[in-house]
């Protein structure tokens, strides 16, 4: 009985053991490490932190033609938006009831998977400082999302304008409240409340995996630009292209201009320095893990780009010429 035992045991060992495999080839996505439990820390923030930078490095490293598309999409679903915005406002009268209306456009922006310019101050910034993406990478990606929200916003004010000539009368009103108003400390203000807003969806939808969660942000952020009448670069900027396609209105694309450039500064400001910067502090501890094992991917990737390098050529096999 106790050979039989033994007998057992050796062979139980011997099925246990491991079987030898070639290495796993190296995976082109970011590794998350396990945020470890510490006291001082808040492991609800690391975790988001971590979601972030997964899922915002392949949005970072996308082509200029993709980036392009991306922010085309996102500035014709804004575009619905501001039609069912003025479309409420003209019919109501009401602010609210129109600020409700817009969050079509953001809805569908959460659901469409596309991308408005100022959602992309906190994850580009938490990727490039976490070294999972360069400077210039974050750059490229504000330059083509903001060009393609203008551009497709202005396609579809063109088609809405020309579909709903009722509205233009609205359209010219809308437009005129920030096409008219010039630099001032109230317009400045209004537009870094709008640069945080809009940052703190990001947060809440990088806080969560609800989807009901994520599309409550999404409304309530909609309300508080659409419905306040915050100084947002592209929202209030396709308000003014919808004035300026229906014809007649007072204004034209300088004062536009006027306008974006301050609201652009004020978005920067409210959700760069006083949203995106204090999200990193907040997890700073788990954003220099990140950083520590970039740097060691970097160092292993290099070493084994030497190790190609340096290796002898495959010998030919020799040429008998034919025979």
């Amino acid at each position: 009985m106790v050979a039989d035992g033994g007998g057992g045991d050796d062979e139980e060992s011997h099925t246990s053991r491991p079987e030898s495999r070639a290495p796993a080839p190296r995976s082109t996505e970011p590794h998350v490490m396990e945020a470890p439990v510490v006291a001082g820390r808040d492991p609800e923030a690391d975790a988001a932190l971590d979601r972030i930078v997964l899922e915002g490095t392949p949005r970072l490293l996308r082509s200029w033609p993709v980036t392009l598309v991306t922010g085309v999409v996102a500035g014709l679903e804004v575009g619905l938006g501001v039609l069912a915005l003025l479309y409420v406002k003209e019919q109501t009268g009401s602010q609210a009831l129109a600020g409700l209306a817009f969050s079509i456009g953001f809805i569908a922006l959460l659901l469409g998977r596309s991308e408005l310019f100022t959602e992309g101050f906190l994850t580009p910034i938490a990727v490039v400082a976490a070294k999972r993406a360069r400077l210039l990478d974050a750059v490229k990606l504000w330059i083509g999302i903001l060009a393609g929200n203008l551009a497709g916003g202005m396609l579809l004010a063109w088609f809405a304008m020309r579909g709903f000539p009722e509205l233009h009368v609205e359209a010219r009103r809308a437009g005129a409240y920030f096409a008219l108003h010039g630099w001032s400390l109230r317009g400045i203000s209004l537009a870094i409340l709008a640069g945080m807003a809009v940052t703190l969806m990001t947060r809440m939808h990088n806080g969560t995996e609800s989807m009901p969660v994520k599309l409550v942000a999404s409304v309530a952020i909609a309300f508080l630009l659409a419905g306040l009448r915050l100084y947002h670069s592209v929202l209030d900027s396709l308000l003014i292209f919808f004035a300026l396609q229906s014809g007649h209105a007072p204004y034209g694309y300088l004062d536009w201009a006027r306008f974006f450039g301050e609201s652009v500064v004020g978005n920067v400001v409210g959700g760069v320095a006083l949203t995106t910067v204090l999200r990193l502090l907040q997890s700073r501890r788990r954003l220099i893990e990140h950083r520590i094992h970039a740097e060691i991917e970097a160092k292993e990737i290099q070493q084994g780009e030497r190790a190609t390098l340096s290796a002898p050529p495959l010998e030919q096999p020799p040429d008998h010429g034919g025979v």
